[in-house]
Order: structure tokens, then C-alpha cells, then sequence
């Protein structure tokens, strides 16, 4: 089965390629260059793509800095630092980008749709303290809609599928299934800071670190 995958370069995507390739599938990868602060993580796109072994890797370009919006992609916008993770669940942060995953999708619905691709794969989960109210089940449920009734291969045929096998997963089942799968972790990015050493503070890294801690694993990241 031909597939595309959203490969963000992180932990979450890294994950789900693997998990799609497992299943025997034929993965093309899609990753996007935004202009986000943590462009740093495009490198673990394209390495994790590699050593997975995917048929096809391609790395989109369009700049969301022309209105900003987010602590991803306006600089004036402070990252959330040291935050808890109670914290982290009290509102959506500024580090959601405004439309971000329905723009991916978006790309990836059409290059699936020219490839002739049964399934996009995407790496959302609802249970991050996060919030995104783009990595939700109902967004999901919305977006395979849209999947349906914008494409002729949806009005004409079968529709594409959504698969979101993370969703309802927990950081630490992430990882475990990661493991069972060979995810090479040492090549993933999930920092959103965008140095060369993972900062270790953010949002992102600390779920990251308290997802491995908890596990009893070390994170093979340099912090």
C-alpha cells in the first residue's frame, strides 16, 4: 500500500513512519519547511526519512513568519520555559501555530492524491498537555471529511484515509512502541528552541524527558 507520511523530524512522526513501514507500507515523506524558530528539526526529518528507507523524501517551503501568530514563528513571541506539566495544561500556548496541521494536511491530501496514495499518516496526539486543538480526534474526524468530498478521488472512488495511530496515546506508550519498532531516538528533534543542543526546558523537551525518566530510559539527545 502507498502511503504519505507527515515527518516532522520528531519524536511523535519519527514513531508513526516506522509504525507505517512496519505495516508493510510503501512511505513516501513530507516534511515542511515553515521558516519555524526550530528549523533544526528538518534535519531529523531528512535522517529519519534515510535510515527508514522510505521510496521518496520531500521537504516543502513557504514562509508562515509573514503574519506570525506563534512563538514557532515570530521571534517577538517568548517560548514557554520551565513550565509544568499542570501547567501546561491549563490553555493552548503560544506555541500553536494558528491552522498549522490543516495546511499539512492540505499539501499532503493533494500529493497523495497524485502519487496514488491510499493513506496519509500523521503524528497527532491529543493526550500532550499541549492541547493543540489540531491534534484532537474531532479535527480529525472533521479533516477526513474534507479528504472526501475536495478530491475527485473521494467523490469518484474510495477516499483517502487519515490514520492518526498515536492519538490516544500516552508519551511513554509513544516510546515504548518506538522502541519495539527500531525509531533510531538519537536522530529524532522535538526542541523547539532551535540550537544546536536541545534546550531542555521548553514544553516539548521537558514532555520528552518526562516520558524517558519515567520509562526508566535515557534520551540519546545531546541537551
Amino acid at each position: 500500500m502507498k502511503v504519505v507520511v507527515l515527518l516532522s523530524g520528531g519524536l511523535d512522526s519519527a514513531t508513526v513512519l516506522y509504525s507505517a513501514k512496519s505495516s508493510g507500507c510503501e512511505c513516501y515523506a513530507l516534511s515542511f519547511d515553515y521558516h519555524q524558530r526550530h528549523q533544526r528539526e528538518l534535519e531529523s526529518a531528512i535522517a529519519i526519512a534515510k535510515a527508514a528507507g522510505v521510496v521518496d523524501s520531500k521537504v516543502i517551503s513557504f514562509d508562515l513568519r509573514a503574519w506570525g501568530g506563534s512563538a514557532l514563528t515570530d521571534d517577538k513571541i517568548d517560548l514557554p520555559l520551565e513550565r509544568s506539566l499542570s501547567q501546561m495544561g491549563e490553555n493552548i500556548p503560544v506555541t500553536y501555530v494558528p491552522a498549522r496541521n490543516t495546511i499539512f494536511l492540505s499539501f499532503a491530501l493533494a500529493y497523495a492524491e497524485t502519487i496514488g496514495a491510499e493513506r496519509v499518516y500523521i503524528g497527532v496526539n491529543a493526550l500532550d498537555y499541549s492541547g493543540y486543538p489540531d491534534c484532537r480526534p474531532d479535527y480529525i474526524q472533521a479533516m477526513q471529511e474534507v479528504f472526501r468530498l475536495g478530491t475527485k478521488q473521494g467523490r469518484e472512488g474510495e477516499a483517502i484515509k487519515i490514520v492518526a495511530p498515536l492519538i490516544e496515546m500516552k508519551k511513554t506508550e509513544i516510546i515504548q512502541l518506538g522502541n519495539k519498532l527500531g525509531v533510531p531516538w538519537e536522530k529524532t528533534w522535538s526542541c523547539y528552541a532551535g540550537n544546536e543542543k536541545a534546550c531542555g526546558a521548553c514544553d516539548s523537551c521537558k514532555l520528552r524527558l518526562e516520558a524517558f525518566c519515567e520509562l526508566g530510559l535515557s534520551d540519546p539527545i545531546a541537551y
